[in-house]
């Protein structure tokens, strides 16, 4: 693609619009914020079920306890936190090499058009699965307009 104002040639990214749907959809409140640490947010997939949404969050190695699902108006909360279980000098001084994240991570989605009360979740093999129902919107019934 040719890009008029500087005459310089752009690649077309169809990927780029569909990340920018999914900002647009759910919104991104961090922005760029944790995009230098991949771990700091867990990865989501969304999938469009007709009269339902499907979200599965990829959280591993966190325990059930440890994650809260929390609706405050039209915003939906997901949130973990893994503990270390290197909280004693003793452990602390025996480690070689660490690599795995600990601590609290946190996305926030707009849920305006989901019937919130009938959202079901289940957390199985490190994934949490949602089922967010879609609200109804009521058809407005047809009238006949009488010309005068």
């Amino acid at each position: 693609m040719l890009n008029r104002k500087n005459n310089n040639i752009v690649s077309y990214n169809p990927f780029r619009d569909i990340e920018e749907f999914e900002k647009s959809f759910f919104g991104d409140p961090f922005g760029s914020f944790f995009r230098s640490n991949e771990l700091a947010e867990f990865k989501i997939d969304v999938t469009d079920e007709g009269d339902h949404y499907e979200m599965e969050a990829d959280l591993p190695g966190f325990e059930k306890k440890d994650i809260h699902l929390e609706v405050n108006g039209d915003t939906l909360r997901l949130s973990a936190e893994r503990h270390s279980k290197v909280t004693e000098k003793d452990k602390k001084d025996k480690i070689v090499h660490m690599e795995r994240s600990y601590g609290s991570y946190s996305r926030q989605f707009d849920v305006s058009g989901i019937e919130t009360n009938a959202i079901k979740a289940k957390y199985e093999n490190g994934v949490l699965k949602l089922t967010l129902p879609k609200k109804q919107q009521a058809l407005q019934e047809g009238k006949r307009l009488e010309i005068e």
